[in-house]
């Protein structure tokens, strides 16, 4: 289905994979994946594991009177959004949303394995503004993180390391094969071996590279890469 012109959504293409048991679990690699392929590829990645595209918000919708939807309240631009992907089938679809809390909880409780991060908490009244305006409530908090460095090699890196917000190096688990290939292109490796606090050794890297991490706060704490920024 075509959107009608000038219709601006925010919102996150989806890839949703089976896991060991069957269960359906959103993939946030096979996702980055798609998005940093070649055009064949990208196609064959398509037709193997077609995404949905997830609908948090409207921005605007000429056609129907609503050139610029940002400084109306959240409640009128739901209704837009409900409104404009009534008919659109199951590749866009708009984010679940409730104003009960015994609903919400529940939601995000029993989401959770689904690969689910949280809930967000968006105030009924107000306006789409840039920066962030609402609350997230994650399982696990994550936090932005850049690559200094891995391990194994620049083509098929086995783990990353990375400079958290607090100054610390620390490695990462085991990199996924799907997140291995996604941050491999990004990695410029430079000369030399460099060291962790913690006597990890990896190969520094130079480049932009930002990765999103669950990260303790513990020196040894584990660090877990979730998804390239």
């Amino acid at each position: 289905m075509r959107l009608p012109p000038g219709v601006i959504l925010d919102g996150e293409a989806v890839v949703y994979l089976s896991d060991a048991d069957g269960n359906a679990r959103i993939s946030f690699e096979a996702a980055q994946s798609r998005a940093l392929s070649r055009p064949r590829r990208a196609r064959e990645l398509a037709d193997r594991h077609p995404a949905t595209y997830v609908a948090f918000d409207v921005l605007a919708h000429p056609a129907a009177g609503f050139p610029d939807l940002r400084p109306r309240p959240y409640v009128e631009r739901r209704q837009v959004l409900l409104d404009v992907l009534a008919d659109a089938g199951p590749s866009i679809v708009p984010v679940w949303s409730t104003t009960d809390l015994d609903e919400a909880l529940l939601w995000y409780a029993a989401l959770e394995g689904t690969g689910v991060e949280g809930i967000v908490a968006k105030p009924l009244r107000g306006a789409y503004k840039a920066g962030r305006v609402w609350a997230k409530i994650r399982h696990a908090d994550t936090v932005d993180a850049a690559v200094v460095g891995f391990t194994g090699s620049a083509l098929h890196p086995k783990a990353l390391a990375v400079r958290l917000p607090d100054g610390r190096v620390a490695l990462s688990q085991r990199l996924t094969t799907a997140l291995s290939s996604v941050v491999a292109p990004r990695l410029v490796p430079q000369a030399g071996r460099a060291f962790t606090k913690a006597g990890d050794s990896y190969t520094p890297a130079g480049g932009d590279a930002v990765v999103e991490v669950v990260a303790g706060t513990t020196r040894h704490a584990v660090v877990t890469v979730m998804r390239l920024r």
